[in-house]
């Protein structure tokens, strides 16, 4: 996990976040333009333009703008992060693509050589305990119910599929978790629980389980791990929802990031 997040294209490298509302956004390293590039880049180098719900990148004149490892002669219009795998625009060390989140555009930057990235001090995690290894019972929607789920940026929201509920035991208590769909059938849970803010990251840590077999899944706690929100500002990240706010402390997986 730590290897993922410090590689070349890890959550580590993000350097900027920037929501377009404008048709015309020029970008470059000029500080008075509305998305600063960082020092070394061309001061003007193009325009993100919005057209009909879409985005195109506009390079200005000499500026080596590349799309998918392609240069960019004159425009290219951008597929967002939401269709697929993101068209990614390249000028050096730095990567610029679409973010979609709910009707809202923006361009995410990745810088190669972020701060962020040179100054990362590592993950830290509680000790194994066995006891936090718990069977649970998985009970599923009659159908996926659509949620418009709140980010740690005010005002971001992203939609999710909740696809049921998880019941297991913990410290002589019965709890209760809403999962949404994870990939390969897994159960995607974003919960917090009564370390938060103390030990742990405050806004949520992230839990996957296995698919269910036989109404029955594995809920392992010392595998909640941090969300990227936990290590970068420039990201989004899904709150939990109400019942997912646990009344106990859940003394396992991956501690507070202090840097």
């Amino acid at each position: 996990m730590e290897t993922s997040l410090k590689a070349d294209d890890g959550w580590l490298t993000v350097a900027g976040l920037f929501w377009l509302s404008k048709v015309d956004t020029p970008f470059g390293a000029d500080p008075t333009l509305p998305i600063v590039l960082p020092a070394g880049s061309p001061k003007a180098a193009g325009i993100f333009r919005m057209i009909d719900g879409r985005v195109q990148v506009i390079p200005f004149d000499g500026v080596p703008l590349l799309v998918n490892g392609e240069p960019v002669l004159n425009a290219s219009l951008l597929n967002p992060d939401t269709e697929g795998k993101a068209d990614m625009v390249t000028l050096g060390d730095l990567t610029l693509y679409v973010l979609k989140r709910g009707d809202r555009l923006g361009i995410r930057m990745k810088d190669r050589n972020s701060a962020l990235r040179r100054e990362f001090t590592g993950r830290k995690w509680f000790p194994i305990d066995p006891a936090y290894r718990v069977d649970a019972r998985y009970t599923a929607y009659a159908a996926p119910e659509k949620r418009k789920v709140p980010t740690v940026l005010e005002g971001v929201v992203e939609e999710h599929e909740a696809i049921g509920m998880v019941q297991f035991a913990l410290k002589g208590e019965t709890q209760k978790l809403e999962a949404l769909a994870g990939s390969r059938g897994q159960l995607f849970l974003v919960l917090r629980d009564k370390t938060a803010g103390k030990q742990t990251y405050g806004a949520a840590r992230f839990l996957y389980a296995p698919p269910p077999v036989k109404g029955v899944t594995l809920l392992d706690f010392n595998k909640a791990y941090n969300p990227p929100c936990a290590f970068n500002p420039y990201t989004t990240c899904p709150l939990p929802a109400k019942q997912n706010i646990l009344g106990i402390a859940i003394e396992a997986g991956e501690l507070k990031y202090d840097h």
